[in-house]
């Protein structure tokens, strides 16, 4: 880890618990980027940044070592993430992003923290031109109780916890960075990207 990340005093959660039902196979666990996973891809990425970077999982799936943090919940989806998350770590806010989600940069990153500032807000999250995007994006605890709130509803929506949040949207000009991996088409596109990127 760097001596002196860019966000060294912040704490990001990657978020790889999905089902991954689309792509019929996990895909936090398909080869990315030089790396044996997806998920050890975004995790050494976001490790250069961030003072601390946890794994949100329901299982103990990876061959590398980072700190996980496992849900608490039965359910599957990123609402019970969120509320596991924030019960089972001690800081009070943290940077979210999406494991198939490996084109956010820094540049995304850091736009989002200067938005920051407003103690008042819940979330800031970014939105694209192909709308909000609540796995990439800053949480702070504060968000919990209307989090578990809908969960004890069985209301799962996103959507439904920004929209009771207090919630602040970044918005962003281009959508390439917001690129998920869902389908395997998808998946082949981005190794194209990252090969073009960072060729062997």
């Amino acid at each position: 880890m760097p001596s002196n990340p860019k966000f060294g005093g912040m704490t990001a959660v990657l978020f790889a618990g999905g089902q991954s039902t689309r792509m019929g196979e996990d895909k936090t666990l398909l080869p990315f980027g030089g790396f044996e996973t997806l998920s050890e891809y975004q995790f050494r990425r976001l490790e250069k940044l961030f003072g601390k970077v946890y794994i949100s999982t329901k299982t103990p799936k990876f061959d590398f070592e980072a700190p996980l943090l496992f849900d608490r919940y039965p359910q599957s989806s990123p609402l019970a993430g969120i509320v596991s998350i924030f019960e089972s770590m001690t800081e009070d806010s943290c940077f979210i992003l999406s494991a198939d989600a490996p084109f956010v940069d820094d540049a995304v990153i850091s736009r989002l923290y200067e938005e920051s500032s407003d103690p008042d807000y819940d979330a800031i999250i970014a939105q694209s031109p192909g709308g909000k995007q609540p796995l990439c994006g800053i949480y702070r605890r504060s968000i919990l109780p209307q989090a578990k709130a809908l969960l004890a509803k069985e209301n799962h929506r996103l959507g439904a916890l920004l929209k009771a949040a207090n919630s602040h949207f970044v918005h962003f000009s281009e959508e390439s960075p917001f690129k998920n991996l869902n389908h395997p088409h998808e998946y082949a596109s981005a190794l194209q990207t990252i090969r073009d990127v960072y060729p062997s």
